[in-house]
């Protein structure tokens, strides 16, 4: 017999052994002092007694077979419930450095499409002939789209019970419309005028022209549409996949692979495509919508084809039958008022955190432009047209170098930074093979414990991390107004691209803990109410009253387990609505401001930015509020095999041990994360 199969062995005998002592089988007398032992004054139920004087015994009654038991038959000596708990242990095997690059690559692929919309977007739909006063319609589409797409798809996955994953089908659609969206775009003033002209319209002609541009404004929100509903799947499939103590370290892969997909699109967009990829057409967005749909589409088959997803159906049945419209805004104003305390602050922060990002990502090359363009017109006030343009055409490129020089000093932060973090969040690794003790690491990792040790900044946490990183972006948000040299302002452009490293890893780290913590506890509850079906434990079988509460502590909708793809969605919500502030505040602004094109000493860009420093401030106060350390769901595992998980609580000593971990803990933490860079291909 295997090692493997030992084990099993063992796992059941653990699990009989605990479920003789949870269940007891109902007394033997039928009448006394005592009084019955079942309903109707007989030492059997009346169900069996009945059917016992016709010589047979009803199979199907609720008393013999209850419904969470009917799910549990017995296949090959197996039981359903034996398949679920070897498929979660499994999950919470701490993988390694190559895992987490497949898990994760496939948001570096999505990264360059948004690079693709957001950098080359803007100037593709002026030279279709729309104006800039209705561009303002057109870019308010990713905000709109964020706040309603990316719940309403997290809820969707959340109750799919495909076989292969309840996010992979939401992954590959969304894949496919995006790329199909990008390319339709880029194609279609060919597409539509091409359609037209079977009619006899002329391609030149203005309703034509109209016809297009309100065609691929449409398609603008067709595209965000598609690019929200796979980011918020693969959000949702990292969380998923990933195992509890590996939250950290996921978000901080996937936040590396958003770099690098940002680089991607920038060294892309500042290269003469139609010289090289003639082939993909003769422009430089066809180009670059044909790159970034093969690095989105590659990607995310590379993940999807190799990364094992958990099988839904092992979960039962969703608790929403239906998922209209109706039972989407239900569903999400429940879950708000539901929220986990940890994630609702993060959340907060992403509120008012985001006032002060968003200018900064959008009116960062105009900032840097309008420094360059400033001694220019100072020298020659009465510039021609021709000229202006030349002169903020080098303007664009110089902004485009700063937040070249932003996108690598973020990638370059996500990746040495996470080996000077004390986890917090990563503690407690589930132990990788049975009999191991959870956290403790075998001797052979002793060399990479010596210097990883090291590196690690005693009480630089992540979350006191994410906090310097609002003082620092602020910081260079107050500085923005001081400013006027271009090499000065590319500076603080770098810095920032410190805060938006942490920006991109912290909130997601934090909340994808607390929401695989949480589901840890769960399902280790519903491993303690649910009986377990196996031949030779017929003596112990509970009584009528023990199944009926079973069954409704099971159903309890109160007790149900935190939906992953609904939380990450209300998390974008946090993320896109005050977008829409931040975009009608920087109106307001430029409105006061502005000055005309060609004119010097225009600081309105500036001042809107500065004015977003103030919100990242009142972010940082919340920061202030989110909690270090949390119980782990290796705390629960272990209690639960011994047979303690309902004493799991604010006052436990299980809790309290896992709240107030000790150093050596934490060393061991940081040796299960980062030794898994170095691991392989591990699963």
């Amino acid at each position: 017999m295997t090692s493997s199969s030992s084990s099993s062995l063992s796992s059941d005998t653990r699990h009989s052994t605990h479920s003789n002592s949870r269940w007891h089988a109902p007394p033997s007398n039928t009448s006394g002092k005592d009084g019955p032992a079942w309903p109707g004054g007989s030492g059997t139920p009346r169900g069996i007694e009945a059917d016992s004087r016709h010589g047979s015994i009803d199979e199907n009654s609720p008393l013999l077979s209850p419904a969470g038991a009917e799910q549990d038959t017995l296949i090959g000596g197996r039981t359903e419930r034996d398949e679920h708990d070897d498929e979660q242990d499994e999950f919470q095997k701490t993988k390694g450095f190559w895992y987490l690059i497949l898990l994760t690559i496939s948001i570096g692929g999505l990264q360059v499409a948004w690079a693709v919309e957001l950098s080359n977007g803007t100037p593709y739909l002026l030279s279709l002939g729309l104006t800039k006063s209705l561009m303002a319609l057109v870019w308010i589409a990713g905000p709109i789209t964020g706040t309603l797409v990316q719940p309403y798809v997290g809820m969707l996955s959340d109750n799919c019970r495909v076989p292969w994953g309840k996010r992979k089908p939401f992954i590959l659609g969304g894949a496919a419309a995006t790329a199909s969206a990008l390319m339709f775009l880029a194609w279609i003033r060919e597409i539509v005028s091409g359609f037209l002209g079977l009619f006899g319209a002329d391609p030149e002609s203005k309703g034509v022209k109209t016809t297009i541009i309100v065609v691929a404004v449409i398609w603008i929100y067709v595209l965000d549409v598609a690019v929200n509903t796979v980011q918020a799947s693969i959000r949702a499939f990292i969380v998923d996949c990933a195992p509890s103590h590996q939250q950290e370290a996921a978000n901080s892969m996937a936040s590396r692979f958003v770099g690098v997909g940002n680089i991607v699109g920038y060294i892309a967009g500042g290269t003469n495509l139609p010289k090289y990829f003639w082939w993909f057409g003769r422009s430089q967005f066809k180009d670059l919508c044909a790159i970034a749909s093969i690095a989105l589409c590659s990607t995310v088959l590379l993940s999807v084809s190799v990364i094992h997803e958990r099988n839904p159906q092992l979960e039962g049945r969703p608790a929403e039958k239906k998922a209209g419209v109706g039972t989407f805004f239900v569903k999400i104003f429940a879950s708000i008022k539901k929220l986990p305390p940890q994630v609702a602050k993060v959340c907060t922060v992403q509120f008012f955190a985001w006032v002060g990002f968003f200018p900064m990502l959008f009116y960062t090359s105009s900032y840097i432009g309008e420094i360059y363009v400033e001694p220019f017109l100072e020298k020659n006030p009465n510039m021609t047209k021709e000229e202006l343009d030349d002169l903020y055409e080098n303007a664009t490129r110089v902004g485009t170098h700063a937040l070249l020089i932003f996108a690598i000093t973020s990638l370059v932060t996500n990746v040495l930074l996470p080996f000077f973090i004390d986890p917090t969040y990563d503690n407690n690794p589930v132990s990788n093979a049975p009999g191991e003790t959870p956290g403790v690491l075998n001797d052979d990792d002793s060399g990479v414990k010596t210097w990883l040790n090291r590196l690690v900044i005693p009480g630089l946490t992540l979350r006191r991390a994410w906090l310097l990183s609002h003082f620092l972006f602020a910081g260079c948000m107050f500085c923005t107004v001081l400013v006027r040299t271009v090499e000065a302002a590319t500076v603080l452009i770098g810095l920032i691209g410190v805060s938006w490293a942490l920006a991109l890893w912290a909130p997601w780290a934090i909340i994808s803990a607390e929401i695989s913590r949480r589901d840890a506890l769960h399902r280790t509850r519903q491993q303690q109410l649910r009986p377990v079906s196996r031949e030779g434990e017929s003596d112990a079988s509970p009584s009528a009253e023990s199944f009926l509460d079973q069954e409704r502590r099971l159903q309890d909708p109160e007790d149900e387990p935190d939906q992953a793809g609904v939380i990450l969605g209300i998390h974008n919500m946090a993320i896109a609505s005050p977008q829409m502030i931040a975009t009608l505040g920087s109106s307001v602004i430029f409105g006061f401001f502005q000055k005309e094109r060609g004119v010097p000493g225009d600081h309105s860009i500036a001042i809107v930015l500065a004015c977003g420093g103030f919100f990242v401030l009142i972010a940082a106060y919340f920061v202030y509020k989110i909690q270090d350390g949390m119980s782990t769901p290796a705390d629960a595992a272990f209690a639960a095999e011994e047979g303690e998980a309902t004493a799991i609580g604010p006052a436990s000593p299980v809790n309290k041990r896992s709240m107030d971990t000790p150093r050596q803990s934490m060393e061991r933490a940081t040796l299960a994360r980062s030794s898994s860079y170095g691991a392989g291909l591990e699963y």
